[in-house]
């Protein structure tokens, strides 16, 4: 075989081999060690839905109502909730307040925040009839319980999931409700509420006082509470088993400083006392994907391979917090944490 032709064949062979390399390595940085199982970062929790607003409506004081209609819906029961993935990319979450029977449409209701991050701002300004928007979900991590009686407190838009909850109610059942808001006018839905009767809703324009509103609880009552974060503590402190729903992370100080080892891309990495773990893993891996930054939508959900979790988020079940975490709010406990990254 003439010589050029050999070099040709074996520069061909050569760079054949290079590129499967390549291949093989993406697949695992670790090569020719076992590849480790597909990441968790990323994927869908639940299928996006792609969904029109088919009306929009002021019902209360800065709160519009959006009802979204699609075909052969997911079923929800009451206290769920779905992400909306806004035009912006923003993505925030809203309790569903609509009919649980109605497969063709989901109804959420959300506040206008003036110092928010921007989120109810392009609800209320941008958001249209005819608009198409992204859902996910529906999912429920405050569901209605069977109990003896029900003692609920909602604090101005954080009747939204409680409603729901009272439609579902059996007849007979034993409850009462305390609902406080700003001013009546910024109260949504309390014309329907009111009708309940006196005799089970207590309504209180302004700051409601707990000790007297909610003494005298019946024993084996379940506590429901949505609302602002002040409220929500304080009937908390009153009821330690109180159910919850919030959709803005609990307030805390960050933490301790902390080594972070990211075994896929063979890096270790300090997370400092005051960034979040996401901070410090887009600082090393750029295309690392988030979204909410609240501990909610579970888009950065990693898989953690050693270490003890701080976790902070309001999505994850005791299951899933066994071997994973979102990044984007939760912490070390332990000095060291190893991520399948």
């Amino acid at each position: 075989m003439p010589k050029p032709l050999t070099v040709a064949v074996l520069a061909g062979a050569a760079l054949l081999t290079r590129r499967a390399l390549r291949r093989r390595v993406r697949v695992s940085p670790l090569w020719p060690l076992p590849a480790l199982d597909p990441p968790t970062s990323g994927r869908p929790r639940t299928r996006a839905l792609r969904l029109r607003v088919a009306a929009k409506e002021t019902v209360a004081e800065g709160v519009v109502q959006l009802r979204l209609e699609g075909r052969d819906l997911p079923g929800w029961e009451p206290g769920a909730h779905i992400d909306l993935v806004l035009p912006s990319g923003l993505v925030r979450q809203y309790s569903l307040c609509g009919d649980p029977a109605d497969t063709s449409s989901y109804t959420v209701a959300t506040r206008l925040v003036e110092d928010g991050r921007g989120g109810s701002r392009e609800v209320h300004e941008q958001v249209r009839v005819g608009t198409e928007l992204e859902v996910r979900g529906p999912r429920n991590r405050f569901p209605l319980v069977a109990a003896p009686t029900y003692v609920f407190v909602a604090g101005g838009i954080g009747i939204t999931p409680i409603l729901s909850m009272l439609r579902a109610l059996p007849e007979g059942a034993d409850w009462r409700l305390l609902y406080a808001g700003r001013t009546r006018e910024s109260m949504p839905f309390l014309a329907e509420i009111e009708e309940f009767g006196a005799e089970r809703v207590t309504v209180v324009a302004g700051l409601p006082d707990l000790d007297r509103e909610l003494a005298n609880v019946p024993e084996g009552a379940v506590v429901y509470c949505c609302g602002p974060e002040g409220l929500m503590a304080a009937v908390e402190v009153r009821f330690p088993d109180v159910r919850l729903e919030r959709f803005a992370p609990r307030t805390s100080s960050m933490g301790e400083a902390f080594e972070l080892e990211l075994r896929r891309s063979g890096r270790t990495l300090t997370v400092p006392a005051d960034s979040t773990v996401l901070a410090a893993v887009r600082a090393e891996l750029p295309n690392t994907l988030y979204s909410c930054e609240q501990g909610f939508c579970g888009t950065c959900q990693q898989r953690v391979l050693e270490g003890e979790v701080e976790h902070r988020d309001e999505l994850l079940t005791d299951a899933e917090r066994a071997d994973s975490m979102l990044i984007c709010v939760s912490r070390a406990r332990s000095v060291r944490l190893v991520l399948d990254l």
